[in-house]
């Protein structure tokens, strides 16, 4: 079972949760302790000296930089949302890095919902030009999906040619708006995918550990971390971490019987070369 990372995320900050990494040390240190306790890919944003994400070059070659240079066999994922700069411009950031600091995957939300507070608003022909960039820079996309019907797209855009195989799915349940937390809808749409698909689950809020759980027995990986889940706690042992997140979802992978994947194993399911 893969662990993917959603570390810190568009929403969160130390106001929800004092372990919500920020700065760029702070996000580089969350990821190697992440990885020392089981998780292989991260889902990387980058914060404003004021804590606000942003999309911004700089700051993903510092944190991108750092983190090749450290632990060159970590899979790495920037951020496409428009939630942090819904100017597609802004939203290619993260895809126009320097060879050396170039992330392994990219994000990309392939429908529109409404979430508590605002829209994530992703137009189809601005879905094309994410996926026609990333495709340019040898960077895999990694699919977010929030509705069933979600996946009618993914399945058109497979056959225009802009999704390489395997698809690399992250389906995430529980938002207000969006597809209910619950095992069947989580089957529904698992049947739904091209066979040949990397799928993950993930649960919003409270619905985080049930879907790790959920993940772990159906055969699936996890989506896990405080981009999801930031006032997730321990039971009134003070604030849940990332580093929490991952020890629950090697937990549970253990009580399902399977193995936590390397990061050498990570590559090779997600048709990455070897670092």
């Amino acid at each position: 079972m893969i662990v993917n990372v959603a570390l810190t995320g568009a929403v969160p900050t130390k106001a929800d949760n004092p372990n919500v990494p920020v700065t760029v040390a702070e996000i580089v240190d969350d990821v190697l302790a992440c990885a020392e306790a089981g998780a292989t890919a991260f889902h990387v944003h980058v914060r404003d000296d004021a804590g606000a994400p942003l999309h911004d070059r700089g700051r993903y070659e510092q944190v991108f930089g750092a983190l090749r240079a450290k632990a060159p066999e970590l899979v790495l994922c920037v951020t496409t949302s428009s939630r942090v700069g819904g100017q597609l411009a802004l939203r290619m950031t993260g895809l126009d890095l320097e060879p050396e600091c170039r992330p392994d995957l990219a994000s990309l939300t392939i429908g529109s919902a409404n979430f508590p507070t605002r829209p994530n608003v992703n137009p189809p022909d601005e879905m094309v030009l994410l996926l026609e960039r990333m495709a340019e820079r040898g960077i895999k996309p990694e699919l977010e999906v929030f509705e069933r019907g979600w996946v009618n797209t993914l399945h058109v855009l497979r056959d225009k040619g802009l999704i390489p195989d395997p698809p690399l799915v992250n389906i995430l349940l529980g938002s207000m708006g969006s597809t209910p937390a619950f095992v069947g809808d989580l089957a529904d749409i698992v049947d739904r995918l091209p066979a040949t698909s990397e799928w993950a689950a993930a649960g919003i809020g409270m619905f985080q550990r049930p879907m790790v759980m959920a993940a772990a027995v159906m055969g699936g990986n996890v989506r896990t971390g405080l981009e999801d889940n930031p006032r997730g706690d321990r039971g009134g042992q003070g604030p849940w971490s990332n580093v929490d997140a991952v020890r629950f979802a090697v937990e549970a992978a253990h009580l399902a019987g399977r193995t936590v994947a390397t990061p050498a194993e990570t590559r090779a399911r997600f048709g990455l070369a070897r670092r």
